[in-house]
């Protein structure tokens, strides 16, 4: 058998190029140590960063997988943050040590929107495919899926004091949730087109909610239930703020079922100055200020005025009211007019605007992609805006008192150095391997490859190629209008514009000689240029230009040329979807390259110039032979246009770069798809091959640069496939439904957890463990050897399985289950709770079993007495781990009041508790003077 072809692995190295994502928000975090307001966590494709704002730097990574990052969201207590991802998974990360420690499979789609309760201890997740998600984050499961939004879920908000979740979506209704009950018992049905955004205001007594037009709605929240509590007499019901009379809805003594928990009247509305939706309407943690924004750069600031400072209005209004009311009787009176029998008091309405007022608007450098605020302890509001382009931007502001005027807005950081602006269109690599040259439609920059910070920013044209100088000391750019920009790397400074071409250059290519280049351009020209020296006016000093030599004019527009590296041959690709090949020497035809359906964007010829390979839009890769220009063979390579296409140094190895989002390595000897390189999230636009072939860097929509770099590790091609095949297998997982319990009818509350291959395997590990634990109890009968306990070792290794199955994974898993393994696993969860072995995880397996498969248990004669068993064991086992949380419960209450009694201090927990208890006293008693008035 002879030897196989080896190839090395490129793998991905880093990301770098990108400040913020544009698929997810951005958010306010907290480090240890840090003070508030100093960190924003940003995604950046499948990862999220963590930005010092006032250094400018990345201080941390929360490291993703595959998937782009599309919703971030911290706990209440700054040590977690939740991040949601393309293909429905949410990751938990420790802001601490910036691990994950627990993840959630549930969702089919995107995340859109995510959100903790005040404790830390539930989040919800809404998705792109329209179900809600209660996740338990202390026990590390999924707690119920919330189905009844046709439409993408826009945002979800718990309720402090109360088990409720109010959510909104895409299809214009707004969702209120009873999580006891897991059922909607109240639709909104106000917004006539899609709901974007939602905030809670006046202590979750008001309902702010955002949606495609200009307005900002408001609604006022009753909670009923509560009203009932305190048995309080009826008091007539003051005019609305829209100034509706609500006697009539007093008369009403049924209530309609969905409002026996709260009720939810309009409010009034806010005018925006923007005309288009809102793309995100954020409010800081006390709900004192609001902020939202459109499509626009414009960020509208809102402020949340005190119940006190509303008095204080109305009073003000109510007392000119009073004075125009006397001038008006003093002027009735001085004309002689008769005065009135009697006059009615002047009523003063009590409107949205008196309460929520406009604070000052923010003009960013560029369109808003999603807002963040922050109040400070000292009073200043801190505002962190992520930009359409790549850019993060922070303001500081502190609002002053009524009256005072708009306070003003200083932007305080501003986070671009880091990133290009717009998205890169070509890539080079020095001559020494290493430094990158990236260039957009602005900025041109220099990054050194080992460390990735940037090295040089100039400001360009649009660029459209780029190369290194031999001497890596100046760099050219070619431009989308015609021209040549030489620049030079040690000050940075533009030394000077050519007005090469009358059309957008789309190729440059420098000579094997390395004296001069050649571009092509739509102008449907190909110039040569050779490098001169010339002395500069302005300093005196000797300075690189470029001089042209001559000139090939064609018929179509030139999209790409090349030398071949032995300097005898050019090869242009037209627009007309051919090739043409030329003498360098005297521009004579030499081959025609025909065979593309549509035009070749791309194309290189081998070291050894024997090959040339094209990338075209029409999807394919043809190989060609030099000598008579014959193709050699034709691949399909991508899904989508074929953007670039190089060889690797000295070898007949080449990549491609496409629209699909994937970078492919083949072999053009033997026609072999080699590897993909899977990591853009977008179209990839170009790439560049180091000239020792050991690293890669890629440019993509997605405004990302990606470094590859090659491995020791060899390639088995059979591996590869099969791993591609497993990939696209556990796709088509991820796409089914949700398990059905049997016979449970679908309602609006389903299970979270989703079948993936993870519970897949999993449910194939404990059957396997069965098995081994049938086989050997049967060993054990054949040799009448009986085990001295309830449980042997068989029986424990089942457990310890069962143990390291994830707990979100775990109900999917027993559902994947086939039911002749389930009276197997009741027995040895009755030997279990003999021995008291993990009764908590023994309960929730049990529990579950019996709901799912209650029917066939409850049939069968054999299991009835196992089933009888276990009852008792089990209450018996619980009520001994209740009776150990109670004691431990009443122990750590004797310890509070020791300390308490000691140190005369009352922990903060208790004030607080005592001081709301107080307060709703003090409310109460009001209301009851109130009424006897």
């Amino acid at each position: 058998m002879g030897l196989t072809k080896q190839y090395l692995r490129y793998a991905a190295s880093a990301v770098f190029g990108v400040i913020g994502g544009q698929k997810a928000n951005m958010a306010y975090v907290t480090l240890r140590g840090g003070e508030r307001g100093r960190h924003v966590a940003v995604a950046a494709c499948e990862h999220v960063f963590i930005w010092d704002v006032r250094k400018g730097e990345k201080v941390m990574i929360l490291p993703g997988q595959k998937h782009e990052v599309t919703f971030i969201c911290p706990s209440p207590d700054g040590v977690h943050v939740a991040v949601g991802y393309e293909d429905g998974a949410v990751r938990v990360f420790s802001v601490l040590s910036g691990e994950s420690a627990v993840s959630f499979n549930g969702h089919k789609s995107a995340v859109s929107a995510m959100r903790y309760d005040a404790l830390g201890a539930r989040l919800a997740t809404g998705s792109r495919d329209t179900d809600v998600i209660v996740w338990d984050i202390i026990n590390e499961s999924g707690l119920y899926r919330l189905r009844g939004h046709k439409d993408v879920v826009t945002q979800a908000l718990f309720l402090k004091d109360r088990n409720l979740l109010v959510t909104s979506s895409k299809d214009s209704f707004v969702k209120w949730w009873d999580l006891d009950t897991q059922h909607c018992f109240k639709t909104m049905v106000g917004h006539r087109s899609e709901v974007w955004g939602m905030v809670l205001l006046n202590q979750e007594n008001r309902l702010l909610t955002g949606s495609a037009d200009s307005e900002l709605r408001a609604w006022d929240i009753t909670y009923l239930q509560e009203e009932k509590a305190e048995g309080e007499p009826k008091v007539k019901k003051e005019k609305t703020l829209l100034g509706e009379d609500e006697e009539e809805d007093d008369k009403e003594d049924d209530e309609s079922p969905e409002e026996r928990i709260l009720s939810c009247k309009k409010a009034g509305s806010i005018l925006r100055e923007a005309r288009d939706r809102v793309v995100s309407l954020a409010a800081d943690a006390k709900a004192r200020v609001l902020a939202c924004h459109g499509n626009d750069s414009v960020l509208e600031l809102f402020s949340v005025l005190p119940k006190e400072e509303v008095m204080k209005r109305r009073a003000k209004k109510m007392k000119k009211a009073l004075k125009k009311a006397a001038k008006a009787k003093e002027a009735a009176a001085s004309e002689g007019a008769e005065p009135m029998e009697e006059e009615a008091e002047p009523v003063v309405e009590r409107t949205l605007q008196d309460e929520i007022i406009r604070l000052t608007t923010i003009k960013a450098s560029a369109k808003i992609r999603w807002v963040d605020c922050l109040s400070c302890a000292s009073g200043e509001l801190k505002v962190a805006l992520l930009l359409q382009n790549n850019t993060v931007e922070t303001y500081s502001l502190k609002p002053s008192g009524p009256g005072a005027g708009a306070p003003d807005a200083n932007k305080t950081s501003r986070l671009t150095l880091a990133g290009h602006r717009t998205d890169v269109r070509t890539l080079s690599f020095s001559s020494d391997n290493l430094a990158v040259l990236s260039a957009s439609g602005d900025t041109a920059k220099v990054w050194n490859r080992s460390t990735l910070q940037v090295v040089r920013t100039m400001a360009c044209e649009y660029a459209l190629c780029s190369l290194f100088v031999p001497g890596d000391r100046q760099i050219i750019l070619g431009t989308k209008s015609g021209k040549l920009q030489i620049f030079e790397l040690a000050s940075g400074s533009l030394l000077e514009t050519v007005d090469a071409h009358k059309g957008s250059l789309w190729s440059l290519s420098l000579a094997p000689d390395q004296r001069g280049i050649v571009t092509g351009s739509a102008d449907k020209t190909v110039k040569f240029w050779d490098f001169e020296l010339i002395k500069d006016e302005t300093t005196g000093q000797k300075r690189l230009t470029v001089k042209h030599m001559r000139t090939l004019q064609l018929e179509e527009d030139i999209l790409c040329v090349k030398f071949s590296p032995d300097h005898r041959l050019l090869a242009v690709s037209l627009l007309d979807c051919t090739v043409k090949v030329f003498y360098t020497d005297s521009l004579k035809f030499f081959l025609s390259l025909y065979g593309h359906k549509l035009p070749v964007l791309c194309l290189d010829i081998s070291h050894d110039s024997t090959l040339i390979a094209t990338g075209s839009a029409d999807r394919n890769v043809k190989i060609w032979g030099l000598d008579f220009g014959d193709c050699h063979r034709s691949m399909f390579a991508h899904d989508d246009s074929v953007m670039f296409l190089q060889f690797v140094p000295k070898t007949h190895l080449f990549f491609t770069a496409g629209k699909d989002k994937k970078i492919k390595q083949w072999d053009a000897d033997k026609f072999e798809h080699i590897q993909t390189l899977e990591g853009h999230h977008r179209e990839v636009w170009c790439l560049a091959i180091s000239p020792s072939g050991d690293h890669i860097v890629s440019a993509s929509h997605d405004k990302s640069l990606r470094l590859w770099e090659r491995t020791r590790e060899p390639i088995i091609l059979e591996e590869e496939r099969e791993t591609e095949r497993e990939a696209e297998f556990e796709e088509s997982i991820g796409k089914e439904d949700a398990p059905v319990v049997p016979g449970e009818t679908p309602g609006e509350a389903a299970p979270a957890a989703k079948k993936t291959i993870e519970t897949v395997k999993a449910a194939e590990r404990i059957m396997e463990a069965l098995e081994l634990y049938k086989e050997e109890d049967q060993k054990m009968e054949e040799h009448k050897y009986a085990s001295m306990t309830a449980v042997n070792k068989p029986a424990r290794y089942v457990l310890d399985v069962i143990k390291k199955v994830r707990s979100s994974e775990l109900e999917v898993s027993l559902l994947v289950l086939p039911f002749p393994y389930v009276p197997q696993l009741l027995r040895l969860f009755n030997g279990y709770m003999q021995l008291g072995l993990e009764v908590e995880l023994v309960c929730r397996c049990l529990f579950f079993l019996l709901k799912i498969h209650f029917g066939p248990i409850s049939s069968n004669q054999m299991l009835l007495s196992v089933v009888d068993e276990l009852r008792s064991h089990t209450l018996e086992k619980v009520q001994q781990i209740r009776d150990v949380m109670g004691f431990n419960s009443a122990a750590l209450q004797f310890l509070q009041r020791e300390i308490e009694s000691k140190e005369d201090v009352m922990f903060f927990a208790d004030a607080t508790g005592q001081a709301a208890v107080k307060k709703r006293k003090r409310r109460k008693r009001e209301r009851a003077i109130l009424t006897i008035a």
